[in-house]
């Protein structure tokens, strides 16, 4: 630790802090462009100069320079630096008048308007005339891509952009080039960026030079209602706002939690919000004559309670991915009442189950954690595809400490380098048996992370996998480093709920091969459909996709920007959404159609309303009530699960997420993504 004064405050802070860290431990407020707290140091705005006492005559860029780069005073006195004194005020008007030599007079029609540093700085640092009268320079606009906009004459050169993609995102496609006046910001190649992180660089860019393109000209941020909620686009749970204008939302933006997403969002999260109005279901419908025709709520209902009260009748449902821990306590409990235990959230052929622990089916590292691993396996996961943000974590990990990291599965560009060491399970077991290129490094390492994707987490797959995060004997003290990494933000609140087939009853496969007479969806879309033969699909969901194609009753649901719904990410954390607009026409919440049509079918659940509902959820799963807490896990079901000895299977060790912008009905529905995956498509293709 080191002491510094500060404007007269004498604070102490670690010796390796900035002179703008020690300002802001200080209380002082430093201006800057170029600097970032997640990206390296540039130094080239210079708007964050400050005066050193003892030093240069001359103002220093306090984000370059360390405060144990400052000498003390004559007799030991801690060094000083000054943040308000004329020199400072002289220098920052001096660099605002040379930022704005060139800055275009565009305020009143960008779309950074309201919420640009340009602006706020200029008003608060910089005076009230310019003195320069030369033309101003013109840049072309470039094409990134179509979902970051361009206008490059505003471009002040503070290359957050340029840091943002090629140290986060890890594409090397974008920098500066020429020099002086001909300096331009821009793609190598002049073509669209190839990140699924690219969206962040709006956020980054602190002028208006890279600006949301399909919002441009939407709102001015004024407009716009603010909701803090989550994403469910992913299992990753990351942390957003969803700014709506009357019954629209208009943009989605990252929120801070450096526990998930730090200040990241997936471009999936940021621009899927077009989907959420596309191709919505807003009224109930009953098939007759072959044909969908839109109904009443009370016709639909007694459609389905006349199917399910015939005698005899077998009964299934599947929740899909976006479903929230509520519908599914709730369908659970009504198909319980109804005798049936048919029911299953898992994709086909999936074997986890809660009876083997939590610990057996979440990410116990937490994704936080993977900070501290000392080295990573990957198996049949691709998480540039499946969790953007978990692999720009990972990334993160590499560039601090450039640990060891392998694959078993399909190889693929994670933005790290991996060996790989195979794509099969003959792999798997080699290294689980101390055998292989990576044994050696995995033997040294204390605080190791398997991370096994669902697509292959068969009994044999987890099987291994816990044995290698527990094979150490010198293994960090608390170090649990088995995760599963899911794809569907309701996989793992539909396990903590036991939303999993009974004893003796039929789980996905079963009842897509027609082992029910009448199978309820809820938003169950990323399933085949085509087995079902003559099987009634009750389809609870929000648009006209697979399950809406095939449904027989479609009961119109509300999207997770429209109800209050709990979540459970990958690492077990529990979340919950706000409601930020209401569900079009008809509409409803998912629970509230499940307790309607209980009373339909003579079976009412014993709830009117969502605090009665959670009430029931909460007395059942007691973890479910305490919001952004991750439930301890057990490591001993890890070494259980490790000494089972599983009847050898088939595993996919291919990425279930074979289009990352594709993935649920809401991004089908969505004109962005559909674009995004046709410029990715072309990018491949002129790359092959």
């Amino acid at each position: 630790m080191a002491n510094i004064k500060v404007d007269g405050k004498l604070v102490e802070v670690p010796d390796y802090y900035t002179l703008m860290q020690a300002a802001e431990a200080a209380g002082a407020e430093i201006p800057r462009f170029c600097y970032h707290e997640r990206l390296s140091v540039a130094g080239n705005c210079r708007m964050c100069l400050v005066e050193v006492k003892g030093g240069p005559p001359k103002p220093q860029a306090s984000c370059a320079m360390s405060v144990k780069d400052l000498r003390p005073g004559p007799n030991g006195e801690a060094p000083e630096m000054f943040t308000n004194t004329p020199m400072v005020k002289k220098a920052r008007e001096g660099v605002m008048e040379f930022l704005l030599i060139n800055h275009p007079l565009d305020c009143p029609i960008c779309d950074q308007g309201g919420e640009c540093d340009l602006q706020d700085q200029a008003m608060a640092y910089g005076v009230d005339k310019n003195r320069f009268a030369e033309n101003k320079r013109a840049v072309e606009d470039k094409y990134i891509g179509p979902l970051v906009k361009t206008s490059m004459n505003r471009c002040i050169h503070c290359t957050r952009c340029v840091r943002f993609t090629t140290e986060v995102a890890g594409i090397a496609e974008m920098g500066l080039l020429g020099r002086g006046e001909d300096a331009e910001i821009t793609t190598y190649l002049e073509k669209a960026l190839s990140s699924e992180l690219q969206g962040n660089v709006i956020d980054l860019c602190p002028v208006g030079a890279l600006t949301n393109k399909p919002y441009a000209f939407q709102a001015r941020p004024w407009e716009l209602n603010k909701t803090e909620t989550i994403d469910v686009m992913d299992a990753v749970g990351s942390n957003i706002r969803v700014d709506s204008r009357g019954r629209e939302v208009m943009r989605v933006l990252p929120r801070l939690n450096e526990s998930i997403n730090e200040e990241w969002i997936s471009d999936k999260t940021r621009f899927i919000w077009d989907g959420l109005k596309s191709q919505r279901l807003d009224r109930p419908y009953v098939r007759r004559n072959r044909k969908l025709a839109s109904t009443t709520w009370d016709d639909a209902f007694q459609t389905v309670a006349k199917a399910v009260k015939k005698p005899g009748v077998r009964i299934g449902a599947i929740a899909g991915d976006l479903a929230g821990a509520e519908e599914m306590f709730a369908l659970k409990a009504l198909l319980a009442t109804l005798g049936s235990a048919n029911v299953d959230a898992r994709p086909a052929g999936s074997t986890l189950n809660p009876a083997a622990g939590r610990a057996s089916y979440i990410f116990n590292p937490a994704i936080a954690g993977l900070e501290e691993a000392d080295a990573i396996l990957l198996i049949g996961t691709n998480p540039r595809k499946e969790a953007s943000l978990v692999n720009a974590r990972i990334r993160k990990v590499w560039r601090a400490t450039g640990l060891p990291i392998a694959l078993i599965g399909e190889n693929a560009d994670l933005t790290y380098p991996v060996q790989h060491l195979g794509a099969g399970m003959d792999t798997l077991s080699d290294l689980a048996s101390g055998n292989g290129s990576f044994a050696e490094t995995w033997s040294k390492a204390k605080k190791p992370v398997v991370i096994v994707g669902e697509a292959a987490a068969t009994p044999d797959v987890l099987a291994a996998a816990a044995k290698l995060a527990t094979s150490n004997t010198e293994l960090a003290e608390g170090w649990n480093g088995f995760a599963v990494l899911h794809n569907a933000a309701s996989r793992v609140g539909a396990l903590d709920v036991g939303f999993v087939p009974g004893k003796g009853a039929a789980d996905t496969s079963a009842m897509l091969s027609g082992g029910v007479d009448v199978l309820f969806l809820l938003g169950a879309d990323e399933v085949d459909l085509t087995q079902l033969g003559t099987t009634m699909v009750v389809y609870i969901g929000t648009h006209g996709d697979n399950g809406a194609n095939r449904a027989d009753v479609i009961l119109p649901a509300a999207t997770y920007t429209e109800k209050s719904a709990t979540y459970v990410n990958t690492e077990g954390r529990v979340q919950m959404t706000t409601r930020a607009v209401f569900p079009p026409g008809d509409a409803k919440e998912d629970w509230s159609i499940i307790r309607a049509l209980s009373g339909f079918v003579g079976k009412a659940l014993p709830f009117n309303s969502l605090p009665q509902l959670r009430a029931a959820l909460y007395a059942d799963y007691p973890h479910l009530a305490r919001i952004d807490v991750i439930a301890p896990s057990k490591a001993s079901d890890i070494a259980k699960l490790a000494k089972l000895s599983p009847k050898p299977g088939k595993p996919s060790f291919a990425s279930p997420v074979g289009d990352f912008y594709l993935t649920n009905p809401i991004a089908r529905a969505s004109a962005i993504m559909a674009e995004c995956s046709a410029t990715v498509a072309g990018l491949r293709q002129a790359a092959e």
